[in-house]
């Protein structure tokens, strides 16, 4: 159980010696019990996330342009009906991008953790040391959840870019459309 300390008691740590969940002690059913955020996805998110490091639109670009690009992963979540994709309108992204629906919820169901640990494996040739930046839009939780996924089975160079398409597009950067990455529920 995580003990939560108020701001405003006298003796209390200051702000920077709390754990980061305090921010939300408001509602405590936000995450889950393996740190997870299960609910209210889009809403502010922290400076960092577990397993990652946060990028800028500046060095992603930079990261991008160099001679060994991070594999990039948009988790922008996606409708899933009866084995088909619901997308009503494009989804844009940053060139070079996977599309990885849904994989981004805190509590997925099995198919999206094997879809996702899947095409981490694909997309890395299976080596967990390759640079992988992961992001959907900018206050976003389900890029901050994929990361911690990621970490979680042994990727070691994961970025967070947390202004997703949304940093990328207000820095006028070149973008493409996506679709998403076939995904089969019953493999």
């Amino acid at each position: 159980m995580l003990l939560l300390i108020s701001l405003n008691t006298p003796g209390s740590p200051d702000k920077a010696d709390q754990h980061w969940l305090s921010n939300y002690q408001d509602d405590p059913f936000l995450f889950n019990f393996d740190g997870y955020r299960i609910t209210r996805y889009r809403s502010p998110t922290p400076d960092h996330a577990e397993g990652g490091q946060l990028i800028t639109t500046a060095e992603l670009n930079a990261k991008i342009s160099s001679e060994t690009p991070p594999l990039l992963i948009n988790v922008q979540p996606l409708q899933w009906r009866q084995g088909v994709f619901l997308q009503q309108q494009p989804q844009p992204g940053i060139p070079g991008s996977r599309w990885l629906p849904n994989v981004g919820q805190g509590e997925p169901e099995q198919a999206w953790m094997d879809y996702f640990r899947d095409n981490l494996y694909q997309g890395t040739g299976g080596r967990k040391n390759l640079a992988i930046v992961l992001y959907c839009t900018a206050d976003c939780w389900m890029s901050w959840n994929a990361v911690k996924r990621a970490y979680s089975w042994g990727y070691t160079e994961l970025y967070w870019y947390k202004e997703g398409i949304d940093g990328w597009q207000e820095a006028d950067l070149p973008e493409t459309t996506l679709s998403p990455e076939l995904f089969q529920a019953n493999k």
